[in-house]
């Protein structure tokens, strides 16, 4: 080979070398990714993504309790019964405040809380209950369309807690508590902070069937019930095992107190008194009406001795 044939053989080696990733290189082929037309799209990461809890985004305003059910049947007497246990002499924490007097405030369930309207309430009679104060439900009283509640013995002039908690319509014994009085002479539960309150929860029909912890939800816009205890659940828990289940399962049994009894069934619908053959006086109460069942609670010395029931 002369040495012209080998100089451009040379050439032709030393640029294949170069060339063919120029030449033979094809970009690969990539598919188009679409976006929503509305989708913003960062022009720089977001450092913070990331660092936030899982729970954050449920941060922020809860939404407004459910309104009652249209189609709801009406209050049972069961569910009245079970709110006067577990809702009646139950603690709280005010977040909202509420105004002194006996118009007190009135409030729609599961409805927006209008807070122009509170405000001007609060402004009009003066606060009875300020925001973070604790207070105490010491009296329900159930009307056809709404439940009005009093706070650390309420605002509608009714004076003080006489050493125990009213209820009206049935009720849940609540333990004896001695009251305080605050500078303006109004009572107030021994801890618990603020002059009586009285709220209106307005259901604008007959009231519906309900559960405690559906009305706990509606009182939810004033009243804060997370981490507190009934005072008629801490009492029920005291009582020997047998005497919790039967009130549990809404049992009278022989050997109860009035007020066991009433934390189990109820107020009576009449109670009578007489004098056994020894002279001892006894009360019955009496649950029920002809022609429908009767019960007969027989009490001794303020303790049931016999229970009788006719159908």
């Amino acid at each position: 080979m002369n040495v012209w044939a080998c100089t451009v053989l040379s050439l032709v080696l030393l640029g294949d070398a170069d060339v063919p990733v120029v030449l033979h290189w094809k970009p690969s082929v990539q598919k188009q990714v679409e976006f929503p037309p509305e989708q913003n799209l960062p022009l720089l990461p977001d450092l913070g993504q990331g660092q936030n809890p899982p729970d954050a985004k449920k941060a922020g305003p809860q939404p407004a309790p459910k309104p009652p059910d249209s189609k709801s049947k009406p209050l049972q007497p069961e569910s009245r019964l079970a709110i006067v246990r577990y809702v009646s002499g139950e603690f709280a924490r005010a977040i909202k405040p509420l105004p002194a007097g006996r118009k007190g405030f009135h409030f729609l369930a599961g409805q927006p809380l209008d807070e122009k309207v509170l405000r001007q309430t609060v402004a009009n009679s003066g606060p009875a209950v300020n925001t973070g104060d604790n207070v105490q439900i010491t009296r329900i009283e159930f009307r056809e369309k709404e439940i009005v509640f009093d706070l650390n013995g309420g605002g509608r002039g009714r004076g003080g807690w006489r050493n125990h908690i009213q209820i009206d319509m049935g009720g849940a014994p609540m333990p004896q508590a001695t009251s305080t009085t605050t500078t303006n002479g109004g009572e107030v539960a021994p801890g618990y902070h603020g002059v009586g309150a009285t709220i209106f929860l307005d259901f604008g029909k007959p009231l519906p069937d309900m559960t405690p912890d559906q009305l706990k939800q509606w009182l939810g816009v004033v009243l804060d019930f997370s981490k507190q205890r009934s005072a008629a659940v801490q009492w029920v828990q005291t009582l020997p095992p047998e005497m919790q289940q039967a009130i549990k399962d809404k049992h009278v049994v022989v050997g109860m107190t009035q007020d066991m009894v009433v934390a189990a069934i109820g107020k009576p619908e009449k109670k009578v008194r007489e004098r056994d053959a020894t002279g001892a006086e006894t009360e019955d109460w009496i649950y029920g009406q002809p022609p429908d069942k009767m019960t007969f609670v027989t009490f001794l010395d303020e303790k049931v001795v016999r229970i009788r029931e006719f159908n």
